[in-house]
């Protein structure tokens, strides 16, 4: 993805997941004893929350136990470090086993991953959703898995819109800007719509508002920034700022300090992640709130859907049949479904989204899954616009519109 879901299952835990202390592998790429039969896998994950590396290890112990013949070593990182650690280990010829991170292209193109259907078996490998499946292929094979889902959708701060004499939460961009307008005039430092324009995540506001509008960022095979269609939802983010929607310097406002503040009861209305309700539920359990989808130009239906990856490196290929085994046990509903309930994500899986369908808490979430759209991830240049954005989507707040379309598809373009 990308650093894709880098979300914590409570904001404030992000900085405290950074200094997890990490297991580092022991014994290079791992090893394969073939006199015994044993292996020992090497598996790479990036924190989520403070909570990640005691499940990770509880999911170990039980795959260790049902299968005794394999031993899994684990290593945390942050998501700050997850990026320059697979590369460093890639180029040493050091790469894990297993590896839990966002891009797999270029893995896929210089032939250092198994293709899913390798290490999978067919039951789990027709078990996942097939969008989220399709969403992991180059050139018409699956090089990954997706191992965690999210969609956003609105949270709402019912008593704010109330003081505000507005009945109903917004469904479109009218209703949307005209409730925003007046939430922010209620004055005491009270913003009426949240917007992170910052470099953590520039790139799914952006998606929020210029797919709301018609656009899209594009597919595997081209970029696409600069269109018609996008401008619409970027003039729309400055028709907010212009108003006095937004809170104050939306250019450089990071997301997760902004939910912070969501939370505290200072926002009227801002799109949020699955995690968003157990945050809420820690540090203001009393905020009246509630969840909606997000607002478009026209009312439809759409949420941007992201996915994290569960790849496997070939290495010396010895490891083919207890990769095999150690996907199919984390994939197996009694599993897999703690571990994504733990950690307030939403499952990739038919039997996961099964076993969660009476859960009240991720139920907005689950139903606005079937609408979700995602990044061009599979595309060579996603990395460079995914970066574009990052870099200069937050200076819309400044600059006209067209010319930042302009600078990021430059910038993909480029690669």
């Amino acid at each position: 993805m990308k650093k894709s879901i880098k979300l914590g299952s409570v904001a404030i835990a992000a900085a405290a997941a950074l200094a997890l202390t990490s297991c580092g592998f022991s014994g290079g790429s791992g090893s394969s004893d073939a006199s015994s039969g044993s292996s020992t896998l090497n598996l790479l994950v990036p924190s989520y929350s403070d909570n990640t590396q005691k499940l990770w290890n509880d999911v170990i112990a039980g795959f260790e136990e049902a299968n005794p013949d394999i031993k899994v070593n684990l290593e945390v990182q942050s998501w700050d470090n997850l990026e320059s650690v697979i590369a460093t280990k890639v180029s040493g010829n050091q790469a894990p086993d297993i590896y839990n991170g966002g891009p797999f292209v270029g893995f896929a193109a210089d032939d250092l991953l198994y293709k899913s259907s390798e290490v999978t078996s067919p039951d789990t490998l027709s078990d996942f959703q097939e969008s989220f499946l399709e969403n992991e292929t180059y050139e018409g094979d699956a090089y990954a898995l997706p191992w965690i889902a999210s969609a956003r959708a609105l949270f709402v701060n019912n008593d704010l819109l109330k003081q505000a004499g507005v009945d109903e939460a917004p469904k479109n961009w009218d209703e949307l800007l005209d409730t925003a307008t007046k939430v922010s005039k209620l004055g005491g430092g009270v913003a009426g719509y949240g917007m992170p324009l910052g470099s953590e995540e520039a790139q799914a506001e952006a998606a929020i508002w210029l797919w709301g509008g018609g656009g899209s960022f594009g597919d595997a095979e081209k970029i696409t920034v600069d269109t018609p269609e996008n401008l619409v939802g970027a003039e729309q983010i400055k028709k907010m700022i212009d108003a006095g929607a937004t809170q104050a310097d939306p250019g450089s406002t990071q997301r997760s300090p902004l939910m912070e503040i969501f939370v505290q009861g200072k926002i009227g209305m801002q799109v949020g992640l699955p995690p968003t309700v157990g945050q809420i539920a820690e540090n203001n359990p009393d905020l009246d709130y509630s969840i909606t989808p997000i607002p478009t130009k026209d009312g439809s239906a759409m949420t941007v859907g992201v996915a994290d990856q569960l790849m496997a490196f070939k290495n010396d290929g010895s490891k083919q049949e207890a990769i095999t085994k150690f996907f199919d046990y984390v994939f197996a509903a009694d599993t897999y479904v703690p571990w994504v309930s733990a950690e307030g994500f939403l499952p990739t899986t038919k039997s996961g989204a099964e076993a969660l369908a009476d859960d009240e808490a991720l139920k907005p979430f689950l139903d606005v899954l079937p609408d979700a759209q995602f990044f061009p991830s599979t595309n060579p240049n996603w990395s460079a616009t995914d970066s574009a954005f990052k870099a200069l989507f937050g200076q819309l707040q400044k600059k006209s519109a067209a010319d930042v379309l302009t600078e990021i598809q430059t910038q993909a373009d480029e690669g």
